[in-house]
């Protein structure tokens, strides 16, 4: 069993991790005109598309943590830049869900793609009892970062 400072050590490779992650997406942020909450929202509606949900208006600013204005300044901004459609539900007309559109996709996989390729390519050397124990710790790890991002901070 690790010890304080192996675990530590998990913690500390785990934020590297998080700051080279988060710097893949701040340049395509800036490539392409973007803001970091931007970029936020189109994984989420990605995410969201991927699950096979659609997502509306007010799920993506939970998923954001905006409020209803700030999300339609928001959504405006990403189909003025042609990279969301607002898309009507055929059953329930009042019901409107954010697409990617082609262009985001695109752009997505040209930025990120190679990544995501070295990405699986690297998991090659891993049993499948050990891609399941990373995954639960990915899991985990990302539902108490969430926490902590959610909370709200104590008064001062």
């Amino acid at each position: 069993m690790p010890d304080e400072s192996e675990r530590r050590e998990l913690v500390l490779l785990l934020r590297r991790l998080s700051v080279e992650l988060d710097a893949v997406s701040q340049r395509f942020a800036e490539e392409h005109g973007l803001g970091r909450t931007d970029v936020r929202a189109l994984v989420a509606i990605m995410d969201a598309a991927r699950r096979g949900e659609a997502l509306t208006a007010g799920r993506l600013g939970e998923a954001v943590e905006l409020r209803s204005a700030s999300v339609t300044a928001l959504v405006d901004r990403l189909e003025r830049v042609g990279h969301v459609r607002r898309v009507r539900d055929p059953e329930d007309r009042r019901r409107v869900s954010l697409q990617l559109s082609d262009t985001a996709r695109t752009a997505g996989a040209e930025h990120f793609g190679g990544l995501a390729r070295d990405l699986i390519a690297a998991l090659e050397g891993y049993t499948d009892e050990e891609l399941a124990v990373v995954h639960r710790f990915l899991v985990d790890m990302t539902t108490t970062t969430m926490r902590h991002a959610r909370e709200t901070p104590p008064s001062s």
